[in-house]
């Protein structure tokens, strides 16, 4: 086999999006069912918006000033629950924190890690209509499949 090679033998490795909300943790879920199934590994992405310029680039959180300590406190509580996800499901799975737009947090990741595909949880926010859902988004932006989990 000669290089890398998008899609084969099903997804090895799967980007979700995360961000607290009831239709993020379901994609967790069924990005972690969908790994456990094929002997794929996932990787859980939490984006911070930040103002102006964020929406061009993503850059690790770490480098970013984060001024609301309740966004620190969803951040660690994502981090653990992520972690205790993995053992509990026998799927090799990561949490990266992101700043910057959801899609491009995703789409960075994404093209970093090789993913095979991307999830998400379906928009509870009204502002989706406006700027476009980020599944739509991530579609436009990429060349993975998604899935929307409900």
């Amino acid at each position: 086999m000669t290089g890398f090679e998008y899609g084969c033998d099903g997804p090895r490795a799967v980007v979700v999006g995360i961000d607290g909300s009831e239709t993020g943790w379901r994609a967790l879920h069924y990005a972690i069912g969908q790994s456990r199934r094929q002997g794929g590994r996932v990787v859980a992405v939490y984006a911070d918006r930040l103002p102006a310029a964020a929406f061009a680039t993503a850059v690790p959180l770490a480098a970013a000033a984060v001024a609301d300590p309740g966004v620190d406190t969803l951040i660690e509580e994502l981090r653990a629950e992520v972690a205790e996800m993995g053992p509990q499901y026998g799927v090799d799975v990561t949490f990266e924190t992101v700043a910057g737009d959801p899609v491009a947090a995703m789409v960075a990741v994404a093209e970093r890690e090789r993913a095979d595909a991307v999830v998400v949880g379906a928009s509870v926010q009204a502002g989706h209509k406006l700027f476009g859902s980020v599944a739509t988004r991530v579609v436009k932006a990429g060349r993975w499949p998604v899935t929307v989990v409900p």
